[in-house]
């Protein structure tokens, strides 16, 4: 089977190419690709070259962890219909090219246990939800765990708003952007140096930027806790007395797991959870140079979705 992928060739070179991918097993699924999203975190890091050392870094390779699609061959011990809508956060079936993370393709081949079927009613909004069990992972839906304080105002520092909100939290997100300041929904967003609160309780930063510690640590509460949701290409580092008189706590939330996956689910279904006003720009993959650089470079791209629907010739 054939493939129309996008590859990132080297670091700011991107293009569609036609690849060979693997053969389907019996547990595997083939899909074929509706929307992917660009991810302005950790696919701006493969982009831009800065990505530190992670498992099958290297060039080329196919981006991509946000997909939609849907299953158009399955193999003889899957159970899943063809012509199941799916959610697919990524694939390793290109060959000798790196799916890292591989799911910005017109089609790919991989277990259907990787795979979460959608409802119909999601469409592209299907994309986000990745993001959404990232940031849900952040407290696992735990009410005492919600942050008082977000840094960051971008899709994820959205839905971890949106999160501690319908968990019945009083919310305020920093934002430095004034193009990004619009679009709270339940909760107060404002430019840090207009907030003169220093009693924070739990602080999530989910702006990826190492050099804020300190300015987080002068702003919570005694024994208050400083959460890492982005991905940082610097050193974390901090001044070690402000921290010991607060006896501050540092907690690092990584990757989603299937469990996160199925409770935003829950939550997007009982109308819960909103996913409105994140996808903010639509691109075609035969411009995927493009499509990347606005989604890198544009402060006024939330997120970028590539639609496959229309054609990636």
């Amino acid at each position: 089977m054939q493939s129309s992928a996008v590859i990132i060739k080297e670091p700011k070179v991107i293009a569609l190419e036609q690849v060979r991918i693997d053969e389907l097993g019996d547990t595997d699924v083939a899909v074929e690709m509706e929307w992917s999203g660009i991810s302005t975190g950790t696919e701006k890091l493969l982009w831009s070259g800065r990505m530190p050392n992670f498992p099958g870094m290297g060039y080329p390779l196919v981006p991509g962890y946000e997909s939609v699609g849907r299953v158009i061959q399955a193999g003889k011990k899957t159970h899943l219909e063809l012509g199941a809508r799916v959610f697919v956060p990524g694939a390793k079936c290109f060959g000798d090219v790196r799916g890292l993370f591989g799911g910005s393709a017109s089609h790919v081949v991989l277990p259907e246990s990787r795979v979460t079927q959608l409802d119909e009613s999601l469409g592209e909004e299907g994309v986000l939800l990745a993001l959404a069990a990232t940031a849900y992972h952040v407290t696992g839906g735990d009410v005492e765990k919600q942050p008082d304080l977000i840094i960051g105002h971008g899709v994820v520092g959205r839905l971890l708003a949106r999160i501690a909100a319908l968990k019945g939290q009083q919310v305020t997100v920093w934002e430095t952007n004034p193009e990004r300041m619009a679009g709270a929904i339940g909760y107060h967003v404002t430019q840090p140096e207009k907030d003169d609160c220093k009693q924070y309780k739990i602080i999530c930063d989910a702006s990826g930027d190492a050099k804020l510690i300190n300015t987080l640590i002068g702003r919570m509460n005694f024994q208050g806790e400083i959460v890492l949701a982005g991905f940082y290409e610097e050193s974390i580092s901090f001044m070690f007395a402000p921290a010991f008189m607060k006896e501050m706590r540092m907690r690092i939330a990584a990757q989603w797991q299937p469990s996160d996956l199925v409770a935003v689910q829950e939550l997007i279904a009982n109308q819960q959870l909103n996913l409105s006003g994140l996808i903010t720009h639509h691109g075609n993959p035969s411009n995927a140079q493009e499509a990347y650089q606005t989604a890198f470079t544009d402060t006024q791209c939330l997120k970028m979705v590539l639609n496959w629907k229309n054609g990636n010739e």
